[in-house]
């Protein structure tokens, strides 16, 4: 609650509201490492920004007595287009960390992507509920490691792989280097890899990821985790035509639009503005999802307009966890669901397959309109 009288002392009306309340609440290094970018942070804001340059084109006198937003991906039904997003460390922002972020999860009928960084085990989630859990991986440079986590996902009920991609090396967040952040120890690594990295320079964070991963990642090994594992691998981190291509080519059963949060390359693109571009590029073949800047209902449209499947969100998790743990979660995808329900009544669209590119006007529209 704000030391302010009258300030944020009511229940939160918005997803955004939630992130006060978990800056009032958590320790800064901890609110900091959950809200920092890389370096100037622009793609930061531009990840939020960039909805906000995208109108929409609504249709009136349809019927919308009846709204569904149900969806599926990879063959598995959830209520609405909305996946909690994989975020490290959730027992800095809340003592029952991802067990209470997966409860909730099952109780909103979504999917959770488990972070490969989670303060709870593997074995711990999948025992806490029935969410639906997919498996968010890094590779490192011992790939043993990596097939042990591959392994223990699969045998505990986790139904995909999401590989995240674009980080050979950690970028610089200059918000963990000047707390020089320190990482709690990483219970899924106990007995495979110490994450006790000792850093004068400042984030304890990025020396461990440093040392650990393998940069010589490239395409061919895309063949080798798919020999390690029978779940489908979903390619996160991709933001080009050419490299959406190549994920096809490579196998993948789906591909995450996604600029880690703007916390690796600053001046990446919004992924809203990178969506369109992948969508096109992979032409129907594979499902396409994004994630980064999503933080109303209207936004969940938008990217579905622009052929997304579905949107993962990150921060705004984390910020309802903080604020309030299990319930905080809930919270927030119930309020993301709301009001994508209320943006599609409004704009015509009784359900997701109603939902169509004509519905938005982007600023390439408008520029190609001038021409």
């Amino acid at each position: 609650m704000s030391m302010f009288p009258g300030e944020m002392a009511a229940e939160p009306v918005n997803v955004n509201e939630f992130q006060e309340l978990a800056r009032l609440t958590l320790p800064k290094m901890y609110y900091d490492f959950y809200s920092g970018g890389a370096e100037d942070q622009q793609t930061l804001k531009e990840n939020v920004e960039a909805f906000s340059r995208i109108t929409f084109r609504p249709r009136v006198l349809v019927d919308v007595s009846r709204i569904d937003t149900s969806t599926s991906i990879l063959s598995y039904n959830i209520s609405a287009p909305i996946i909690i997003a994989p975020t490290a460390i959730h027992q800095m922002a809340h003592p029952e960390g991802e067990v209470a972020t997966a409860r909730a999860a099952a109780a909103c009928n979504t999917i959770m992507v488990l972070s490969y960084s989670s303060s709870c085990t593997i074995e711990e989630v999948a025992a806490s509920c029935h969410a639906i859990r997919f498996y968010q991986l890094y590779v490192y440079k011992r790939r043993d490691i990596t097939c042990t986590l591959v392994n223990r996902a699969e045998r505990n009920g986790f139904k995909a792989i999401v590989l995240t991609a674009d980080t050979p090396r950690l970028g610089r967040r200059e918000k963990d280097i000047k707390n020089k952040m320190i990482v709690p120890p990483l219970k899924n690594l106990e007995g495979l890899l110490t994450a006790k990295v000792v850093s004068d320079a400042g984030s304890n964070l990025e020396a461990f990821a440093n040392e650990t991963m393998d940069a010589s990642l490239c395409w061919e090994d895309i063949g080798w985790l798919r020999s390690i594992t029978n779940l489908p691998i979903l390619i996160k981190g991709i933001l080009t035509r050419e490299d959406a291509k190549k994920a096809v080519q490579a196998g993948a059963a789906g591909i995450i639009v996604s600029n880690h949060g703007a916390r690796q390359l600053d001046y990446s693109p919004a992924t809203i503005s990178a969506l369109e571009e992948v969508v096109n590029a992979v032409e129907g073949k594979i499902p396409v999802l994004m994630d980064g800047g999503v933080r109303r209902g209207t936004d969940v449209f938008k990217a579905l307009a622009l052929g997304a499947k579905a949107v993962l969100v990150g921060r705004p998790v984390i910020y309802g966890l903080a604020a309030k743990g299990e319930h905080g979660v809930r919270q927030v995808i119930e309020m993301l669901k709301d009001e994508f329900e209320l943006a599609m009544a409004l704009s015509g669209c009784p359900s997701l397959k109603h939902i169509t590119r004509n519905h938005v006007r982007t600023e390439r529209d408008r520029l190609h309109s001038m021409l």
